[in-house]
C-alpha cells in the first residue's frame, strides 16, 4: 500500500479565480483533512520574487498547519537556506518543532534563482561557504548550548525537544558530496545524483543508502469525469510546468518539468493525471509498500472548490474501499 502525501506552493496566476487568501485558507484545511486520514506528510516549498505569488514563508505556513494537526509530517521543501540568516533559521525551526511535536522536516536547498539572491542583496556565489556551514552550525544550535560563530557568541533557545532530521536536497554533484558529509539524507532533483551520494557514503565510511527511493513523477486526482476535470485543471498545470521549466532554463540547472505545446501533450505526459475513483483504487492496489502517491489539490491556484471535490471523492469512494482491503491502514 503506498504512502500518501500533499503539496502546496501557492502559485496564484492571473486567470486563478480564488483569491490568496482562500488559497491560503484552503492549504490549512486540506492538511487538515489530510491529517484526520492518515497521510504521511504536507510538503510546503518556498520561492521568493515570483510574479504569481509563490509562497515565499514556508515556516509561517508550517506553523499554521503544525497548530491544526497532530500526526501529519511537515517538509519544508525545500528551504532555500542562504537567503535566511542561520540563527533566526535554526530558532525557527527549533519553536516548529516544538509546536509539531516533532513532526518538521526540513530539505535544505542552496537555490538556484539569482533573482531572489539579489532581492536580499546577495548573489548565487554567496551560496557555497553558507552551504558547507549551515548543518553543522544547526547541530550545534539545537544543542541548546553556547558556540562561537564567525568571531561571536551564539545560543539558540528554546532547545527542540526532538532535533529535526537535517535532510538537503539539490541538483548538483557538489549537493550530493556535501549531503553525504553532512545531512542525514538527501533528495535529489534529479535521480542521475543519487549514486554520487551513495558512493560518497560509502568512501566515507557511512551506511549503503541502497538504491535511490522511487520518486513520484505523477500528481494525482480523482473525477466522476476525468476528461471534464482536467479541462478545468489543465491551465493550472501548465502553468506550473511552465514556470518551473523557465527557471530551470535561466538557471542552468536540471529540471523535472519541461515545457508543453498543449494541454493534451501535458495530459499524455502523465505528469498530472485524473482517474475515477475505481481507477484510483485500482492503481493503489498494484503500487509497492511505501512506494509514494502524491496529491498537489491547489496546484498552479486551481480555486479550492475544485480541489476539495477530487479530495471529498477520495474520502467517500476510495479511502473506504483500500481501508477494508489493508485492515483498515492505508497510510
Amino acid at each position: 500500500m503506498p504512502i500518501f502525501m500533499t503539496r502546496y506552493d501557492l502559485r496564484r496566476p492571473e486567470f486563478c479565480t480564488a483569491s490568496r487568501s482562500e488559497l491560503y485558507q484552503a492549504t490549512i484545511e486540506q492538511s487538515v483533512w489530510a491529517d484526520k486520514h492518515k497521510f504521511l506528510g504536507v510538503v510546503v516549498s518556498e520561492h521568493h520574487n515570483s510574479p504569481d505569488g509563490y509562497m515565499p514563508s514556508s515556516r509561517v505556513m508550517a506553523a499554521a498547519i503544525a497548530s491544526r494537526t497532530s500526526q501529519i509530517q511537515i517538509h519544508l521543501a525545500a528551504l532555500i537556506a542562504p537567503l535566511h540568516d542561520p540563527v533566526r533559521l535554526a530558532e525557527d525551526l527549533a519553536v516548529l518543532s516544538l509546536i509539531s511535536n516533532g513532526r518538521v522536516l526540513p530539505v535544505i536547498s542552496a537555490g538556484y534563482r539569482e533573482e531572489e539572491f539579489a532581492a536580499i542583496g546577495k548573489s548565487l556565489s554567496d551560496r557555497k561557504d553558507y552551504m558547507d556551514m549551515i548543518i553543522p552550525f544547526l547541530r550545534q544550535a539545537f544543542t541548546g548550548e553556547p558556540f562561537e560563530y564567525q568571531g561571536r557568541m551564539v545560543q539558540v533557545t528554546p532547545k527542540p525537544d526532538v532535533v529535526p532530521m537535517l535532510i538537503m536536497g539539490g541538483s548538483s554533484k557538489a549537493a550530493a558530496l556535501r549531503a553525504a558529509r553532512d545531512a542525514d539524507y538527501f533528495i535529489p532533483s534529479v535521480p542521475r545524483f543519487w549514486d554520487v551520494y551513495r558512493q560518497e557514503m560509502i568512501r566515507l565510511g557511512k551506511p549503503d543508502m541502497g538504491e535511490a527511493a522511487k520518486q513520484p513523477a505523477t500528481v494525482y486526482f480523482v473525477a466522476e469525469n476525468p476528461d471534464e476535470y482536467w479541462e478545468q485543471l489543465a491551465p493550472h498545470a501548465m502553468h506550473e510546468q511552465g514556470s518551473y521549466a523557465l527557471w530551470a532554463e535561466q538557471s542552468g540547472i536540471d529540471s523535472p518539468y519541461s515545457y508543453y505545446s498543449d494541454n493534451q501533450s501535458l495530459r499524455d505526459s502523465g505528469k498530472y493525471t485524473v482517474l475515477t475513483p475505481q481507477a484510483m483504487i485500482d492503481l493503489i492496489n498494484t503500487m509497492h509498500e511505501a512506494e509514494p502517491l502524491i496529491l498537489s489539490p491547489l496546484v498552479g491556484g486551481l480555486h479550492p472548490d475544485l480541489a476539495w471535490q477530487n479530495l471529498r471523492l477520495f474520502e467517500e469512494k476510495v479511502f473506504p474501499v483500500i481501508a477494508e482491503s489493508s485492515s483498515g491502514a492505508f497510510r
